[in-house]
């Protein structure tokens, strides 16, 4: 048996529908009050799905009964400051109840942990597997709680856990929705005038789990791999986007102080308002750094060959418009 954590999120699902596809009965972990995913509906008969809470390990642990591989997906997402500290501990001890089980029942895991999780290299270089993270100078709450999450995969492995790692850049997809990022494409079909200076990472979600299901079912253990197709500037990103919705182009660079000025802005209007800021400090700051990524590792393990960003661009895009 096969166990999923975080099936209802965006990867989890694509991942979920995958593995049914590919012949195979599954159990997926969502809380009580999680919606089951429109496109997992249809899978009803070969999908198990169980409440339970990654905090409770008595629930996690009756979950697990039968399993021998376990692709723990599940996370909280938050870029409000005020959700921190709860969310760093909410993933990390999560993820280590999730470690300790697996250890205990000799279960092999997948953990999705995040190029979040990576640090930054050097001007001119590319961001590797071996770049780590400055905890000291992270201000990111969600980094930090991939970051120890992983550290808890580490530590499962140390004491003889079967585990692997992936670290995937932006996920983009045409299940999406309106959230993560597909925000992003709702803000440029909304008619934004504006982009930034940096570049990041992009892939499409079908090939993070393509890649997920490939090394959980390889000898490979105790490594991490970044999942990443292309580096693209966000002036770039954003234009195609542009293009396929018929508008035009970005043309106005943000700068970085222009940046520090929209988001606080938005946590003042948050703060009057009482709703969730639509820009927090950290976004705003890495809306302007070059983040380039190396995957040659990923394809040399398992020869995946990555969709072109601008073919995933154009499907999110004719998603949207239905």
């Amino acid at each position: 048996m096969i166990l999923v954590t975080g099936a209802t999120g965006f990867l989890g699902s694509e991942l979920a529908m995958q593995l049914v596809n590919a012949g195979n009965t599954i159990r997926c972990i969502k809380r009580s009050s999680s919606v089951i995913p429109q496109m997992l509906i249809p899978y009803h008969d070969k999908i198990e799905w169980v409440d339970a809470d990654m905090l409770d390990i008595f629930a996690l642990e009756d979950a697990l009964e039968g399993v021998t591989q376990v692709y723990h997906c599940a996370a909280w997402v938050s870029l409000m400051q005020k959700d921190k500290q709860p969310m760093i501990r909410t993933n990390v001890t999560g993820t280590a109840n999730v470690v300790n089980l697996c250890n205990e029942h000799g279960i092999r895991l997948l953990h999705v942990s995040s190029i979040a999780a990576i640090g930054r290299a050097l001007p001119g270089k590319l961001i590797n597997e071996n770049t780590h993270l400055d905890e000291t100078n992270e201000d990111d709450g969600y980094a930090i709680s991939k970051l120890h999450s992983e550290m808890e995969v580490w530590r499962g492995i140390a004491e003889g856990l079967d585990a692997v790692i992936v670290n995937p850049s932006l996920i983009i997809g045409p299940n999406s929705g309106t959230a993560g990022t597909g925000q992003l494409f709702v803000t440029v079909r909304r008619g934004l005038k504006f982009y930034t200076q940096g570049t990041g990472g992009f892939v499409d979600v079908q090939d993070v789990a393509k890649c997920m299901i490939t090394l959980m079912n390889s000898e490979i253990s105790s490594e991490r791999y970044i999942i990443s197709a292309e580096n693209i500037s966000y002036k770039n990103i954003t234009a195609q986007i542009a293009d396929c919705f018929g508008l035009e182009q970005p043309s106005l660079l943000a700068k970085p102080w222009i940046m520090g000025l929209i988001w606080r802005s938005a946590t003042v209007l948050a703060t009057i308002t009482g709703r969730d800021s639509m820009m927090d400090k950290v976004s705003a700051q890495t809306a302007s750094l070059t983040n380039n990524y190396d995957n040659s590792k990923i394809k040399a393990a398992i020869g995946i060959e990555f969709k072109p960003i601008s073919e995933t661009v154009k499907e999110v895009c004719m998603a949207l418009k239905k």
